[in-house]
């Protein structure tokens, strides 16, 4: 029983650097962006910049890991305003109606060093459907207080026909807003603090 006991405690901090870490969107130093093709000829580029969201991170077991974000819909930017209203209008985003864009992971996998495939559910527009987004990840570092940081890059495309939103015009190149959109996610996120037994 002696030895067990002294087995335990030797593995003690192994154990504790296994279990799962929490990491909280730092929404201040993070960017959701996305681009799609304008008239066949160029991108047009935007971000939401309203999130928030946290990473559940077992280095150990990715099984166990998890991720949710929540996107307002309705803190859409491409740097001219007209634009930004018809995207959050019903042709569009239809943000009165669907405010947030959310995110929940269904499966976390290894897919290289410093680098996850995720998989889940991404709801917009009212329709939830599956992505896969290529995640790399950063090393952990102090942030200027103390706090504990580590970022997270993702990308991943989807088709805007695929959530119901098919709002176009054909000019004489094609369509006027292409159908493919390039979803870039830079995150930076905060570990939760240990929490500390009471006394």
């Amino acid at each position: 029983m002696k030895k067990l006991l002294l087995a335990l405690v030797a593995l003690a901090p192994a154990l504790a650097l296994a279990a799962p870490t929490t990491w909280n969107i730092d929404a201040t130093h993070s960017t959701a962006g996305f681009s799609v093709r304008h008239l066949v000829i160029s991108q047009v580029r935007g971000e939401f910049t309203k999130l928030s969201g946290a990473v559940v991170l077992d280095d150990a077991d990715l099984v166990r890991s998890r991720v949710e974000a929540t996107i307002d819909a309705s803190s859409v930017d491409t740097r001219v305003p007209d634009r930004d209203t018809h995207l959050r209008s019903a042709d569009f985003l239809d943000t009165a109606k669907y405010p947030t864009i959310t995110f929940r992971s269904t499966k976390v996998e290894r897919a290289g060093k410093d680098r996850l495939a995720v998989t889940g559910d991404l709801t917009l527009h009212g329709v939830t459907r599956p992505v896969k987004l290529d995640v790399a990840t950063s090393p952990v570092v102090k942030g200027m207080f103390g706090e504990t940081r580590r970022g997270f890059s993702a990308t991943t495309t989807i088709a805007r026909k695929d959530y119901g939103l098919i709002w176009n015009k054909l000019v004489e190149a094609g369509p006027a807003v292409g159908d493919e959109v390039v979803i870039t996610l830079d995150v930076e996120a905060v570990q939760d603090a240990p929490k500390t037994a009471a006394r």
